[in-house]
């Protein structure tokens, strides 16, 4: 429960009582502390929950009513009360992510009431603005983030951390006792310790501090925190890894089915240190061949309720920026324990296949393996033994290969999407400092891996939609994605018919077939790039859910994530909920899953989202050493205030300020998606090719600014 939770549930039980302080503090039996409790209700007093009576007791507002069945306050009023995510734009208002509510609930600024990015909240919906309905922040019961990042600008002997007005809309008053050793513009990293009014600002002190803004580590931590992300594990998280037996017994292994003596082998990039799947291949009597996808059994290491697991599900996920990875799980258990390195014995979850060589499946099985890879390949190693059928496991690398071009036939046949984006990466040195950029083609090995993967997903969300509990599906994670809306759709085909491209939107299955022609129409044409990148934008996005619609993007009707447990805790889940499944003992439902599925699908989109600020840096310090420097440039967003234009020599993204446009007055038609001039009608429309000037770039808001050179 949390404090707010708690210190409610003291009230609501005795309603019009009035309570002083210490009877409070004794109530809770020490679950909080004194400042704790003392922030707490002031924070119940600033959103009218609680009402002082003078200084030294309180009582319960007029506003609130009975409690619910969880025990915590509801908010009186004509609508009724949500449990979800806030999620704050730009403008500064929010919208709030709940399971269940397909439309997100528009929440105004004035309705967030010291709610920040990513907080867990209660919000009553009510009739707003023209009638719409909005939702108005009632309880604060999980902030997303106890640590904020920001940058210090010192005052006399106190202090101000100024924030990302996006994610936390407030700056933090540093009272002088709690400024310490820092300098004017480091970046730190601080908490809320007090914020006893709502009008002003809230008060905190200094937990580290991070350094000078620009230098790389010091971005990079600064963006991982500022997304929600803590740098370290705590403390009870290593006792209990070191307290955790590692070894293999032979009691353990006579529970499995034992795969050690059939091929297996690993593909992984080259500088990968988790290596969460393995294939296996033998053939069978009957000519068919058995093809085992063998997983890194997380979940026998990391049980329900432990510090790990908490860890695990606070993470959600691990968190892949330019030059480091911030794992889910400690090192020790992702890149060694659990990690399924070669001529190792290793603890696995699989899904066995017998296929024959059309890639038809005969039949499939699921449970709890041992394994011994042989080889830990490259996607380099397998791609040259795929292209020379020369070298170790070079047949067995074939034969996978040759049986991963009928499935991936099967999947586009039945309506799969072929979206083949470019992946950049940047090359960087010791530092951190970007010396290049690398564009990654993804090639056959590639895809061999990801549809054996897929297949893998697609049985086991299979095999578990058939279990029923009391008549209906087991609850159970799924990995879905809706179908696009139609109205993007329309935009996106008006635009696609500028380049000479036609898109039928005219029913789903004509939808997929016509953008898999598009995606080979314009392979390796200029305009490839933008219409791939527009096309995903007009897709639905893939989400976590207990209630299961299928995967639109890849044409399953059942689909899930079951693959990467190292990485992803919606894999974890999975795995435990195929165990009670399988087992002989009554199923048991995890504990509120579609929540959990809600703050994965957040903290998966938290992670995208780093990912990308920690791109747009290194571009903007790429860029940085290339000031006057002109090049090829492709227009991929038009605005009233400027063109978004891509270099493409590095795919460095920047904005031409329409001030900057010389000769003419340009105005915004956004149904042309494009600039054109009052006087000379000159046009710069989205997709067009154009020459850019490096002007400037600022590090610190991760822009780069360009000026047109033709």
């Amino acid at each position: 429960m949390s404090p707010t939770a708690a210190v409610m549930q003291v009230f609501i039980s005795n309603p019009g009582k009035r309570y002083a302080f210490n009877q409070v503090f004794k109530k809770l039996g020490g679950n909080l502390t004194k400042d704790e409790l003392g922030n707490t209700l002031n924070d119940l007093v600033a959103q009218n929950k609680l009402r002082k009576i003078d200084d030294h007791k309180y009582t319960l507002s007029k506003r609130q009513d009975a409690p619910d069945r969880t025990g915590s306050s509801v908010a009186s009023g004509k609508g009724k009360d949500i449990i979800g995510i806030v999620d704050l734009n730009m403008s500064g208002n929010g919208y709030l992510i709940a399971p269940g509510v397909e439309q997100d609930i528009f929440i105004p600024r004035s309705g967030l009431n010291r709610a920040f990015d990513g907080d867990r909240v209660r919000v009553v919906i009510k009739r707003g603005y023209k009638g719409k309905s909005e939702g108005e922040v009632v309880e604060i019961l999980d902030r997303a983030r106890h640590d904020i990042v920001g940058t210090i600008e010192l005052s006399g002997n106190f202090a101000y951390v100024i924030t990302d007005k996006r994610k936390v809309p407030v700056d933090i008053f540093i009272p002088p006792d709690k400024v310490g050793e820092v300098r004017d513009g480091d970046r730190v990293i601080a908490r809320i310790t007090k914020w006893s009014d709502h009008k002003k600002a809230p008060e905190g002190e200094i937990a580290e501090r991070l350094g000078a803004i620009g230098v790389n580590d010091v971005e990079m931590k600064s963006i991982l925190v500022d997304n929600g992300f803590s740098l370290e594990f705590p403390d009870a998280v290593h006792n209990e890894l070191a307290a955790m037996g590692t070894t293999i017994s032979e009691d353990e292994i006579a529970r499995r089915r034992d795969m050690r003596d059939v091929v297996t082998f690993t593909i992984d990039p080259e500088d990968a240190k988790d290596f969460d799947d393995a294939l296996s291949l033998q053939k069978l009597d009957n000519g068919h061949w058995e093809v085992g996808v063998h997983i890194a059994d997380v979940s026998h290491y990391v049980r329900p309720g432990t510090e790990l697991d908490k860890a695990a599900y606070t993470r959600g996920t691990s968190v892949y920026l330019v030059d480091r990875v911030l794992p889910m799980l400690p090192e020790e258990l992702s890149n060694i324990i659990c990690s399924l390195r070669p001529d190792e014995d290793k603890l696995t979850y699989s899904a066995i296949f017998e296929l024959d060589d059309e890639g038809e499946v005969y039949s499939r099985w699921f449970g709890r393996t041992v394994i011994r890879s042989n080889k830990r390949f490259t996607y380099e190693d397998a791609q040259e033994r795929i292209e020379t059928n020369k070298g170790e496991l070079a047949k067995e690398i074939n034969i996978l290969n040759r049986i991963s071009l009928k499935l991936r036939e099967k999947k586009f046949a039945n309506g799969a999407i072929a979206f083949e984006t470019v992946e950049v990466k940047f090359k960087v040195d010791l530092d951190g400092v970007p010396l290049g950029v690398v564009l990654k083609e993804r090639k056959e090995a590639h895809m061999l891996i990801e549809d054996f993967m897929l297949l893998a997903n697609k049985e086991v969300a299979k095999h578990a939609g058939k279990r029923k509990l009391e008549g209906k599906a087991v609850p159970f994670v799924y990995r879905i994605h809706d179908q696009p809306d139609i109205g993007k759709l329309k935009d996106f085909s008006r635009f696609a018919a500028m380049f000479g491209y036609k898109v039928n939107i005219d029913s789903p299955k004509q939808i997929s077939k016509s953008l898999n022609l598009l995606m080979e129409q314009i392979k390796g044409k200029p305009e490839q790039d933008l219409l791939e990148q527009l096309a995903i934008r007009s897709m639905a996005k893939a989400v976590y859910t207990t209630k299961n619609i299928g995967h639109y993007g890849l044409g399953f009707e059942h689909y899930t994530h079951f693959t990467s447990p190292i990485r992803r805790y919606p894999d974890v889940l999975v795995h435990r909920i195929m165990s009670d499944i399988l087992s002989d003992k009554p199923f048991k439902p995890v504990d509120k899953l579609e929540d959990k599925c809600v703050r994965c699908s957040w903290m998966e989109r938290k992670a995208m989202d780093a990912e990308r600020e920690s791109v747009k840096f290194k571009q903007a310090e790429f860029m940085s050493n290339h000031i006057g420097e002109e090049f090829d440039g492709l227009i991929t967003g038009v605005q009233h205030y400027g063109l978004f234009v891509e270099a493409l020599a590095n795919k460095c993204e920047g904005l031409v300020d329409v001030d900057s446009i010389p000769d003419d007055h340009f105005m915004h038609y956004e149904k042309e998606n494009a600039l054109i001039g009052r006087v000379s009608g000159k046009r710069y429309r989205l997709g067009d090719r154009v020459q850019i000037r490096v002007v400037k770039t600022d590090i610190q808001t991760r822009r780069i600014d360009f000026e047109l050179a033709d």
